[in-house]
């Protein structure tokens, strides 16, 4: 029995060396380091978008001692704007962080995205052998399951969708809400992140498709599918020991030098999702009400660049890099500068010494599926506080954050205070019982636990 796996992004990149050869190098991310391993485990095929040197479509992976097949499927510029710009992140992207006025519904964005889907359950379907399990993952390929389940209609097929789903109102202004339902209906096993998002899903079932549901089942065209609460962990072990290996706490002593002030730090991809802009407000609030701080706290923002391509996250880098300089030109003395920006992507051990050096952590989404850089900073910080925003999955796993409303400048600055001035022993208890959280549920626990629950799973009759 193999594993078919399908995600927009590959799990290995390729890249070429000096002498021009083609090399393979894992992608930094959650869902390559959970498959990866299952994948070497099982056999099978990772099937994924080859957005560089798509003239290679298929590779035996890893390439020192291949155990499995990356299928790679060639997109056309024309596909790559309308499937994965347009509908992905234009449409379903901003509905489900509950951004309606973001939203952009073209019927020829919706055509891309049925076709691109399409093609991906091709490929499933003819690396299908008779026992094999099949993980579709996220909202880039949303109908596969049901494309899959019409032509394999005895496959095993999990799904998990790893953003937030939203309120049936919310989700219903989706012109394509029925489509969406039923394709993911077309699996057995179906993974969200919260018992929150499984409650709207559900609810999204009963009041659109008139679905009938029993306990965490939906009943749709004769067939039962399971809707279960997963929240993806983390390795651990990997975190700990690289953040306390000497190259990582030379770095963070470095940085804590350089700057020679309380830090603040705040690390997020640059979506309008992740509150950057009220971060800075409330910073800017936090400097007016407690001027003793000038001098003293430094917010220290790493903003990695993120879908350039779409025009609201070109004006989000404006907003927020205009934020920047007009905090910094108001608060800015004796050579100390509020905050520190840094615009690009950052190493997994730069970051990691980030983590070390840091004070207390800003993990302050305005909507987040879930969000692994609160889980990396409670795995790797020295005695740092967490400051979490209530509307990020994470925030019901891991109570011992100091939880906020990112949407209340007074609150978020208000918790920037708090996190300063905790004892020491505080901190360090807090982040004791947030790593115990951690180890229940890491990384690997959660790959196991799903094909597990997936391999187990009734697919008969409803």
């Amino acid at each position: 029995m193999g594993l078919i796996v399908l995600s927009n992004r590959e799990p290995y990149a390729p890249t070429r060396n000096d002498n021009g050869e083609l090399q393979w190098t894992p992608s930094i991310g959650g869902l390559t380091a959970a498959l990866d391993p299952a994948l070497q485990h099982a056999g099978g095929t990772w099937i994924a978008w080859g957005e560089q040197h798509p003239d290679v479509t298929d590779v035996d992976l890893p390439t020192e001692q291949p155990r499995y097949r990356l299928k790679r499927i060639r997109l056309s510029d024309a596909e790559v704007r309308d499937y994965y710009y347009g509908f992905s992140n234009r449409a379903l992207w901003p509905i489900s962080h509950y951004f309606i006025e973001r939203t952009q519904y073209h019927a020829s964005a919706w055509r891309a995205y049925v076709n691109v889907n399409r093609r991906f359950a091709d490929a499933a379907i003819a690396a299908y052998q008779d026992g094999d399990l099949i993980w579709v993952h996220d909202y880039q390929l949303a109908l596969v399951p049901r494309m899959i389940r019409d032509a394999l209609p005895n496959a095993r097929i999990g799904f998990f969708w790893h953003i937030p789903w939203p309120s049936v109102e919310v989700f219903r202004t989706l012109p394509w809400d029925l489509d969406i339902l039923d394709g993911i209906l077309g699996a057995d096993l179906i993974g969200m992140h919260t018992p929150d998002y499984v409650a709207h899903f559900q609810n999204t079932c009963r009041r659109a498709l008139r679905a009938d549901t029993s306990g965490d089942l939906v009943h749709w065209k004769g067939r039962a599918a399971r809707i279960v609460d997963r929240p993806i962990g983390i390795e651990v072990d990997a975190y700990e020991h690289l953040a306390t290996s000497p190259e990582v706490e030379d770095t963070a002593d470095r940085i804590r030098r350089t700057l020679q002030t309380q830090i603040l730090l705040g690390v997020d991809r640059l979506d309008y999702t992740k509150g950057i802009p009220e971060r800075l407000e409330a910073f800017d609030l936090f400097l007016d009400r407690h001027p003793e701080t000038r001098g003293r706290v430094t917010l220290l923002q790493i903003a990695v660049p993120s879908r350039e391509r779409v025009d609201s996250y070109r004006q989000l880098r404006n907003q927020v890099e205009g934020l920047v300089g007009r905090i910094n030109g108001k608060h800015t003395q004796g050579g100390w500068s509020p905050i520190q920006y840094i615009y690009r992507g950052v190493p997994r051990d730069e970051l990691v010494a980030h983590y070390r050096a840091a004070d207390a952590m800003l993990v302050t989404p305005l909507r987040d599926g879930l969000n692994l850089v609160a889980k990396e900073f409670a795995a790797c910080a020295r005695d740092g506080a967490l400051i979490l925003s209530r509307f990020a999955g994470a925030a019901d796993e891991m109570p011992e954050a100091i939880q906020v409303n990112p949407y209340s400048p007074e609150n978020l600055s208000d918790a920037m205070r708090t996190a300063l001035q905790m004892p020491l022993d505080e901190k360090k208890a807090r982040l004791t019982r947030l790593r115990e959280h951690l180890r229940d549920s890491d990384l690997h626990a959660w790959t196991d636990t799903f094909l597990h629950e997936l391999k187990l799973q009734d697919h008969g009759g409803a």
